[in-house]
């Protein structure tokens, strides 16, 4: 056993150590979207400090906890906060939440993240992701471990077109204007030149960040369903007259924050049907 399955699995133990549940959904809450969890039935909470070999999260806004609840009715485990690659981080630290609520029974991973505009600046637009773009190192390069998933896992859609189907519903029942599109994501932590996003743009990309790509990945190597939705917090650089440095992503995201609500809640809710 290498010693990433081997902590993997020290991790897992540590986990289920603290917390009795099986989550049917393990949703993701990205930069500034912590607070969205208010509102669910909240079961219980690890912090990964108090895991066993888990990374810590070091970035502003990523608490860096798992929070256990129920919403609408379906068992969810919260990601509050994530790991990521410019942390110093592996690509496999970084799916390592992923992995373990997947390891918990988790059949669906919601996914929500904060982005730069490529094809759409406007601040505050939710976005549908539909396929992404990678530029970091796979978190399955190494030895596969069977009890995860297939050595070559198929990404021909590796966004469920059933989940998107309910999101676009819920999007459509509430007015929400939810538009769609592709996901790119660079290393960072620097943001992208004006010439690399032109190639994003190039490449078909509508939006850009530093996460999320990895961590679908993971989950569908597990035989996870996956739904995205992004926020658009700035537009990316080149793209409009803005000063980068003064990015205000949770003016940006509170300015959607009942929409996301409505979205995540409202997708969630539809999950008991499936």
């Amino acid at each position: 056993m290498s010693g990433y399955i081997d902590r993997l699995e020290r991790a897992y133990a540590s986990l289920i150590s603290q917390i009795n549940f099986r989550p049917k959904v393990l949703l993701a809450l990205g930069s500034g979207l912590g607070n969205i969890a208010d509102g669910a039935e909240i079961v219980g909470s690890v912090a990964f400090e108090n895991i066993e070999g888990m990374p810590e999260s070091t970035v502003r806004g990523h608490v860096g906890r798992f929070v256990f609840a129920y919403v609408r009715g379906v068992p969810v485990a919260i990601m509050q906060g994530r790991l990521h690659y410019y942390e110093g981080h592996t690509p496999q630290e970084c799916v390592m939440p992923v992995r373990l609520i997947g390891m918990m029974g988790a059949e669906i991973y919601f996914v929500t993240n904060a982005s730069g505009g490529i094809t759409c600046s406007q601040v505050g637009s939710l976005m549908r992701i539909t396929d992404h773009i990678s530029l970091v190192p796979s978190p399955l390069i190494g030895e596969n471990y069977d009890r995860l998933g297939k050595r070559f896992p198929d990404m021909t859609a590796p966004y469920d077109e059933q989940l998107a189907g309910i999101m676009d519903d819920v999007a459509r029942a509430n007015g929400i204007d939810l538009k769609k599109g592709v996901y790119i994501q660079f290393q960072g932590p620097a943001l992208e030149t004006a010439s690399e996003i032109r190639m994003a743009k190039i490449l078909g990309a509508d939006i850009v960040g530093m996460s999320t790509a990895i961590e679908v990945l993971a989950a569908r190597h597990m035989g996870m369903r996956v739904a995205a939705l992004s926020c658009i917090v700035n537009p990316a650089c080149g793209t409009a007259e803005t000063d980068l440095n003064n990015i205000d992503e949770d003016a940006a995201i509170d300015k959607s924050s009942e929409d996301i609500r409505t979205l995540i809640f409202g997708t969630i809710e539809r999950i008991k049907e499936l």
